[in-house]
């Protein structure tokens, strides 16, 4: 089998766990999109290949800045300290262990109200501030894991493009 061909097979998988990784908080999902594809590139080589890979590769990072801008940016509106958040990324991590699939998210949004509700001792408030949170992060990793796709997809006709040119 080519050399080519098996990178590719492997690059193309590697896609598909920085595609899930982007709704996936503990995988690093538009890291791995881009330095999957420069590798590809690099290995490959050819023109069309380096041109699908820097494509894809600044859809990744825009993604990934316009999700942390996105988020940021609500969560400093809505006066959302990072302690909190932390405290819901600690408890996703439990929760993806206690509760199998949605144990992840689950624990990340009980953990987050905990915290917010240990912080401002008031319920409404916490589950107020704990939504908009929840919200501002649904729409941060929307908006990633579009840019990740987008940049999969540029990968699959960069692909395309190498191999009927070869």
């Amino acid at each position: 089998m080519d050399y080519e061909i098996i990178t590719t097979v492997i690059a193309g998988l590697l896609l598909v766990v920085a595609v899930l990784g982007t709704i996936i908080p503990i995988l690093p999902g538009s890291i791995l999109t881009v330095l999957t594809l420069i590798g590809w590139a690099w290995v490959l080589g050819s023109p069309a290949a380096w041109t699908a890979a820097i494509i894809g590769a600044g859809l990744a990072i825009a993604g990934l800045s316009a999700s942390a801008v996105l988020t940021g940016r609500k969560m400093k509106r809505e006066q959302i300290p990072s302690g909190p958040v932390l405290v819901g990324v600690a408890c996703a991590i439990v929760g993806m262990f206690v509760i199998p699939v949605i144990g992840l998210f689950v624990g990340f949004a009980v953990g987050l109200l905990a915290a917010e509700f240990a912080r401002r001792r008031d319920l409404k408030a916490a589950a107020k501030s704990s939504w908009e949170a929840l919200k501002s992060m649904g729409l941060g990793i929307l908006v990633e894991f579009g840019c990740a796709s987008l940049a999969a997809s540029s990968f699959a006709i960069g692909t395309l493009v190498h191999f009927l040119n070869r």
